[in-house]
């Protein structure tokens, strides 16, 4: 064998017997061209997503505008209103959640239907937690009168409560709201949906919220408590 058999073919040579395709190299550089973002469409890739995804997020997909997405958004929310799903949505961030009204056939399929419900006291941390996110540790304990960290720990393994971040005080504690978990086991599309609180528990709740995290729950703003409601006992 000689040396130019050990080389293989020549590349080049190849390149000139056999040209690529006008414009294929262009087409080789250029962004991936946009998609007619659908309800179904929009309705497919919230399906498969496995987390929930950003409204910035979809229109990167899609390679469409912020104004469409949140369009179509609003058309999905009203054509699942009467389905076995919802559309669910948490500040930016949106996903698809079962019904509510589905929630013990649910339950009795995946054998949750007999976990234990919460007790009075994680119940009650978690409305705090709910209404005042985003809210330290010290914020939910000044409105309880108790020490919250076992019924904080409940709640985070229960997916109810989650970390939003830290706040800017001193010590820097963790700020905890609630995620789709929550909004899923309630039955409720947004925190705004909560219903409302008496005004006297409300101001108690705006006495103790500190400061918001920069990105927080939708409804939040700084200092404020979330817009007043009452948690009822979820169904499972």
């Amino acid at each position: 064998m000689n040396e130019l058999d050990e080389r293989g073919p020549d590349p080049k040579a190849i390149s000139d017997v056999h040209p690529p395709p006008d414009g294929a190299n262009d087409r080789a550089n250029d962004d991936p061209a946009p998609i007619e973002l659908t309800e179904a469409m929009l309705e497919a890739l919230l399906f498969v997503a496995e987390r929930p995804l950003t409204r910035d997020e979809i229109a990167t997909i899609a390679r469409v505008d912020r104004e469409l997405v949140d369009e179509r958004l609003g058309d999905l929310e009203v054509t699942l209103r009467d389905r076995g799903l919802r559309l669910a949505m948490n500040g930016e961030e949106v996903a698809l959640a079962t019904a509510p009204e589905a929630g013990l056939l649910i339950a009795r399929y995946v054998g949750a239907d007999e976990a234990p419900r919460l007790t009075p006291a994680a119940l009650e941390t978690l409305a705090i937690v709910a209404y005042g996110q985003p809210i330290t540790r010290a914020g939910i304990e000044r409105i309880r009168g108790v020490d919250a960290d076992y019924a904080l720990r409940v709640l985070m393994h229960r997916r109810l409560a989650v970390e939003l971040g830290r706040s800017e005080s001193a010590g820097r504690p963790i700020l905890y709201g609630t995620g789709f978990d929550f909004l899923e086991r309630f039955g409720l599309s947004s925190i705004s949906d909560l219903p409302p609180l008496e005004i006297e528990t409300a101001a108690r709740l705006n006495d103790a919220v500190p400061a918001a995290v920069p990105g927080g729950p939708a409804g939040t703003e700084s200092g404020t408590a979330a817009e007043p409601g009452t948690a009822a006992e979820p169904a499972t």
